[in-house]
């Protein structure tokens, strides 16, 4: 495929935002948001880099606002961008990003809960817990889960979920003993 100058045009408009995410002027920054939402799909892989090598949180927070407000094509690079990068900080935005995603991100976060990645299970969980009593039903749907990982994770994100959850979790108790 042969790059066209619109391809490239994006791309530089892509580095410009992300360069305006660092900006001084809280409008710049934005701005740059609003621009990054508005492009799409196009701007998530350069913005998981860039939250990758992001110096500081300010930086970081406006690229996991941009990633969120992006939305769902944002989720899956996203998810597996967390698989691949162990860096705490990096998990960290990148989770807040899809627990404001919400919805969309429910089950792309359970599913991802397989891992044998401890703290990246811990990671999906805390974006589950961000987006709340949505994501009860398809959790109590896995308390029964014949992956023990999986089942495990539910039942412990469950229950940081606070009331909504450990009630969830009392009623699927009462009802496996009737």
């Amino acid at each position: 495929m042969t790059r066209t100058g619109t391809t490239e045009g994006t791309e530089a408009e892509i580095a410009r935002q992300i360069a305006a995410l660092d900006d001084p002027s809280l409008d710049t920054r934005h701005a740059a948001v609003s621009a990054l939402q508005a492009i799409g799909e196009p701007a998530v892989g350069p913005l998981l880099e860039a939250l990758a090598n992001a110096r500081d949180n300010d930086l970081r927070w406006y690229i996991a606002v941009a990633l969120s407000r992006i939305g769902t094509p944002a989720i899956a690079p996203a998810i597996a961008a967390m698989e691949k990068d162990p860096d705490r900080e990096f998990r960290r935005y990148v989770s807040a990003a899809l627990g404001e995603i919400g919805v969309p991100a429910i089950e792309p976060l359970i599913q991802g809960m397989k891992s044998h990645d401890r703290e990246l299970r811990g990671f999906l969980s805390q974006a589950l817990c961000r987006i709340g009593k949505p994501a009860v039903a398809p959790l109590r749907e896995r308390i029964s889960d014949a992956d023990e990982i999986l089942r495990s994770c539910a039942v412990l994100t469950l229950w940081k979920m606070g009331e909504d959850g450990v009630t969830t979790i009392v009623e699927n108790i009462a009802h496996e003993e009737e």
